[in-house]
């Protein structure tokens, strides 16, 4: 089983406080800049990884989609996603996002947010959101920022002669983080800017739009508690298409 933090009571009930869990994509700060990013929804069939409390597939069937089909590995998050959703052409599955299988050319867009830094093997993702897309197909996706995702704990990560090191500036060693969010130990994956790119280059994307997230003037004067996210980017915004010429 693949970890299911979200799951874990202290962890859901600290993370449903949340002002993007109490409000939707509108509590989301970047969700201004990355629903920018989207394609036309009408009529598309869209597969969402990661969808937590469903609020995106709800979103993109109220802006056209034909139909939406939602994944997540919590059960927590699914059943508050189904108890809020009354449409017929939104579904959910209980899986992690690594495991998803669906025929070729199912979907028109696969759209993710904040999911895909919890996933080991970024490539087999990308591998599978290709042959699921099709030619020309869509991938968007959101993830924390590889400057926030790069530190690991002091004392975290041995050094060549087997002791603890302290392993603060890692950015190009890519790979497991434990970091304490919400609870102890919640395990994420670094990856580099260019590995994210390069990955979607290597399975037969192109990339349409890039964005490293921070907060704008107006949003500073709407939010001020933002001001500490000015210093570094927080959040990767990605595009990208599926070229036909990739087969």
């Amino acid at each position: 089983m693949k970890q299911n933090v979200y799951d874990d009571p202290e962890f859901f009930a600290k993370y449903s406080q949340f002002r993007r869990s109490l409000e939707g994509l509108d509590g989301a700060a970047e969700w201004p800049m990355l629903s920018s990013m989207l394609p036309d929804l009408a009529g598309r069939r869209v597969l969402d990884l990661g969808c937590g409390f469903g609020w995106f597939c709800r979103w993109a069937r109220a802006h056209g989609a034909a139909s939406v089909v939602g994944i997540d590995l919590s059960a927590r998050m699914l059943e508050r996603a189904r108890q809020d959703t009354d449409d017929a052409a939104i579904t959910y599955h209980r899986g992690a996002i690594e495991d998803f299988d669906f025929p070729e050319h199912s979907f028109d867009l696969v759209y993710s947010s904040l999911a895909l830094h919890y996933i080991e093997d970024f490539d087999s993702v990308c591998a599978r959101v290709s042959r699921v897309v099709g030619p020309a197909g869509e991938f968007v996706f959101s993830v924390e920022h590889p400057i926030y995702t790069a530190p690991a704990h002091p004392g975290w990560m041995p050094d060549s002669a087997g002791q603890q090191a302290c392993a603060l500036n890692s950015y190009q060693l890519q790979g497991e983080r434990r970091t304490d969010w919400l609870v102890e130990g919640v395990v994420k994956y670094h990856r580099t800017v260019a590995a994210y790119i390069n990955t979607l280059i290597r399975n037969g994307f192109r990339l349409r739009r890039f964005e490293e997230w921070g907060p704008n003037a107006q949003e500073l004067k709407d939010l001020p508690e933002l001001e500490s996210e000015i210093q570094r980017p927080t959040f990767l915004l990605v595009a990208a298409r599926r070229d036909p010429a990739a087969g």
